[in-house]
């Protein structure tokens, strides 16, 4: 077998492997919206390469596009660590097969150069490339140009390949595209308006004569050639060490957290939650992700004259409150799924946990309450907004997820991702986030057209309030509706293990 037939055999098998998940069907609510998700988007950006053509045509600067090719391709970076795996991923299965494992590399990296997802920016790219050919571009030039926007593409493809695999290693990777992202739109944003100006008039003569094209064609053909060897000495390295089993032991100091031991059973699930979040892949990258992007979004709406809408500033005041809870919550009991008949065996542990899970989930809402405070200072949120936000998260907001705890029934293994392939396990997941995210935020703007900003704040913070207090009564609600599908759900937990 050449390396041709088994590049499509190993990709059958891939194709067949997702085929034949257990979550395969019961995935198909997220694989609807993340279809209506990416049709949307497809049109938006039909919009964008339309909209940037007319303007290079208009303006006879052809190299526009290469302006905004550095915000593209970080977007393109993010949106792949929600659906890409790595080539060693993939190529766990073939260990102890007679298959060379350099070729099972090869063909994996290979085909994430051919992935249909590539072809995805075409939808900016050939409206673009179609709208300056008309405005006078000759034609080898308008295919070298949408060559090397797709070779940029590809590039990136495997820049995001070595990322994710040496941040799958350790978080501390995390710095290497900060600082390269940095230095390539760092002069626009912090350099002065002159030096600005001259790194510009530096790209304009870099992009001037479309004969260079071809020049840069082949320097982006060389740092994909380099970019491809990184990634398979370093997917093979890797491979050898799980063979190997090599594995570095770190000795870390357990936490012992004994200041919850006062609260009893409570104190020790809370104790529980903590841990978790701190050696949980998934659940660490999560609470830092609910860290750091309410405090971008809060410091740009503070200290910029960027979403200045009434809808912007009250999502992202509510995004700051339920991001966290809302990603890791839509999951609730999944990841007790690997060990749930132990939690099973003396009555009502499931309520102290879950009153446990609530009490956490509220108590970490202290960092987005002193993040927003920032904008609060500046006078773009009111200490209101913020409060009924906060209510709102502790009351209706968290309800409604503890109530997904009764229908999930899918085992999470502890170091997978919380986000990507197989996010929906049911249509209520999708339904209770989708609601989550959106219907405070309506409801506020229904009450300030028909009222004022007042009494719609103060409507959800009467709302949160009461949910809020009454959690005892609705959180014994949940348990008992959970024991009524006991049964049912341990078999799910069971089987998906």
């Amino acid at each position: 077998m050449n390396k041709v037939q088994l590049f499509f055999l190993l990709r059958k098998n891939t194709k067949l492997s997702e085929k034949r998940n257990v979550m395969f069907e019961a995935n198909r609510y997220g694989k609807f919206i993340a279809y209506l998700f990416a049709a949307i988007l497809a049109v938006e950006f039909i919009a964008i390469g339309t909209l940037l053509g007319w303007i290079a045509a208009d303006e006879d600067t052809p190299q526009l596009i290469f302006y905004t090719m550095a915000f593209l391709l970080i977007f393109d970076f993010g949106v792949r660590f929600m659906s890409q795996q790595t080539p060693m991923m993939l190529v766990k299965p073939y260990l102890l097969t007679p298959i060379s494992k350099f070729t099972a590399i090869d063909c994996f990296l290979v085909s994430q150069l051919f992935d249909l997802g590539n072809l995805f920016w075409m939808v900016i790219f050939l409206p673009y490339v179609f709208i300056v050919w008309c405005g006078g571009l000759t034609f080898w030039a308008a295919i070298g140009m949408l060559l090397l926007l797709h070779l940029m593409v590809v590039v990136n493809s495997q820049w995001y390949l070595l990322v994710r695999t040496l941040v799958n290693q350790s978080m501390w990777w995390w710095a290497l595209p900060a600082a390269f992202y940095v230095l390539l739109i760092g002069p626009f944003l912090l350099l002065p308006d002159k030096l600005a100006n001259q790194y510009g008039d530096f790209i304009d003569d870099v992009f001037e004569r479309m004969g260079s094209l071809w020049w840069l064609f082949a320097v982006f053909a060389i740092l994909l050639v380099v970019l491809f060897i990184i990634n398979r000495h370093l997917q093979m390295r890797l491979v050898y060490n799980e063979i190997s089993n090599v594995e570095k032991t770190n000795l870390k100091h357990v936490s012992q957290f004994t200041a919850l031991d006062r609260f009893g059973q409570i104190g020790e699930f809370l104790k529980l939650e903590m841990k978790s979040t701190m050696r949980n892949k998934a659940i660490r990258s999560r609470f830092l992700q609910a860290v750091i992007l309410p405090t971008i979004f809060s410091l740009c709406i503070a200290f910029l004259d960027i979403y200045r809408t009434s809808f912007e500033r009250n999502f992202f005041c509510l995004y700051a409150f339920i991001f966290f809870g809302a990603t890791n919550l839509v999951k609730i009991m999944c990841p007790e799924g690997n060990y749930i008949d132990v939690l099973m065996v003396y009555k009502e542990n499931i309520l102290t946990l879950l009153r446990a899970k609530y009490y956490f989930y509220c108590a970490v809402l202290l960092l987005p309450l002193l993040i927003t405070l920032i904008p609060v200072i500046t006078g773009k949120f009111s200490i209101l907004m913020v409060l009924a936000y906060l209510l709102t998260a502790t009351g209706p907001v968290y309800f409604m997820l503890f109530q997904l705890a009764i229908w999930n029934k899918q085992t999470l293994p502890l170091n997978d991702k919380i986000t990507g392939k197989n996010q929906m396990e049911n249509k209520w997941q999708f339904i209770a986030s989708m609601t989550a995210m959106f219907v405070p935020v309506v409801m506020v703007l229904v009450l300030q057209a028909l009222f004022d900003e007042t009494v719609a704040y103060i409507t959800l913070i009467v709302i949160g309030a009461a949910f809020t207090l009454t959690e005892s009564w609705w959180m014994r609600n949940i348990y008992q509706r959970m024991m009524k599908r006991r049964y049912a759900n341990l078999e799910g937990f069971h089987s998906t293990r």
